[in-house]
C-alpha cells in the first residue's frame, strides 16, 4: 500500500520537473519545425538558445548604480568585407558608465576633453577584458557625443602616449585610422621592439603585427625604388588610401629617426 502511495506521489510530481523554459523551447520548436530532427536534436537547440539568452541577460544583483549592460563584439569575431552584425558573435558586457571619480572630476571643473576621454579608454578596456570589443559609434551612443569627437579625442590620446585603446578599429583594423598602424611601425622601427612584444603592448595578434610591418616594408621599399603612389598600389594589389597611409607613415619615421 505504502509503494502504491509512493509512485503516486512521484506519478503527480515528477512533471514539475519538466515545466522548464527550455523544454517549452523545444516544444515550440518541434510545432515549428517538425522537419528539423527528433527530441534530442529539438532539446539541442533549445540548450544553445538558452545559452545565448543566458549571456545577454545580467541579473539586477549583478549590476551596481553608475553600470550599463552593453552588447560589443567579441574580439575573436574579425569582421568580412560582406559580414553583418547580425552575423557577428557578440558578448554582453558590463560596463562603468559612472563612477565617483567621474562625479569628483566635474565637480573640481576638470576640463570636459579630459573626463570624456577617461570614461571612453575606461569602458574600452572593461569591455576588451571581458571579451568584448566597442566601437566610436558605441562610445557616441553611450556618452552623447559625436562618433568623430570620440575618434579625435582616442586618436589624439593615442598619439601622445604612443598606447593603443582596444576598440574594434584597431583591435579589427575596421577603421581607417592612421594611429594603430604609425604605433606598431614606430614600436618596431623607432624603439627597436620585437614583434611579440608589440603584439602585448598593442592588444594585437602577432600574425596582425608581422602583417602591417610587412605591409610597411613592402611599400617603402617601392617608394626608395622611385616608384609612383599609383604603381606601388597596383604592384602590391592593394588599395591607394593604404599606400598613402604607410607613405605618410614612413615620412614621419624617417624625421624621428633623423
Amino acid at each position: 500500500m505504502m509503494n502504491n502511495k509512493n509512485d503516486r506521489l512521484k506519478a503527480g510530481l515528477q512533471p514539475l520537473l519538466s515545466k522548464t523554459l527550455e523544454n517549452a523551447l523545444a516544444h515550440r520548436i518541434a510545432v515549428e519545425f517538425p522537419r528539423i530532427g527528433g527530441p534530442r536534436i529539438c532539446k539541442l537547440c533549445a540548450e544553445m538558445i538558452m545559452e545565448v539568452v543566458n549571456n545577454h541577460i545580467r541579473s539586477r544583483d549583478y549590476i551596481h548604480h553608475g553600470q550599463i549592460v552593453w552588447t560589443a563584439v567579441g574580439i575573436d569575431n574579425t569582421p568580412g568585407r560582406y559580414k553583418k552584425i547580425a552575423d557577428t558573435d557578440l558578448v554582453t558586457v558590463v560596463l562603468d558608465a559612472s563612477t565617483p571619480d567621474d562625479i569628483q572630476a566635474r565637480i573640481d571643473r576638470a576640463p570636459t576633453s579630459q573626463w570624456r576621454l577617461h570614461k571612453a579608454i575606461r569602458m574600452c578596456r572593461q569591455a576588451y577584458e571581458q571579451g568584448g570589443l566597442l566601437t566610436n559609434y558605441d562610445l557616441s551612443e553611450i556618452l552623447n557625443l559625436s562618433d568623430s569627437l570620440i575618434g579625435q579625442l582616442l586618436v589624439k590620446h593615442e598619439r601622445q602616449t604612443e598606447k593603443l585603446i582596444p576598440r574594434r578599429g584597431t583591435v579589427h583594423d575596421a577603421g581607417g585610422g592612421l594611429s594603430h598602424k604609425w604605433i606598431i611601425c614606430r614600436k618596431r622601427y623607432v624603439e627597436g621592439k620585437s614583434p611579440d612584444q608589440i603584439a602585448r603592448e598593442t592588444y594585437h595578434s602577432i600574425e596582425a603585427v608581422d602583417r602591417y610591418l610587412g605591409q610597411f616594408d613592402r611599400v617603402r621599399h617601392c617608394q626608395r625604388q622611385g616608384l609612383s603612389m599609383i604603381e606601388t598600389a597596383h604592384i602590391l594589389s592593394c588599395s591607394l588610401s593604404l599606400v598613402e597611409v604607410y607613405r605618410q607613415i614612413d615620412k614621419e619615421l624617417e624625421g624621428e629617426n633623423a
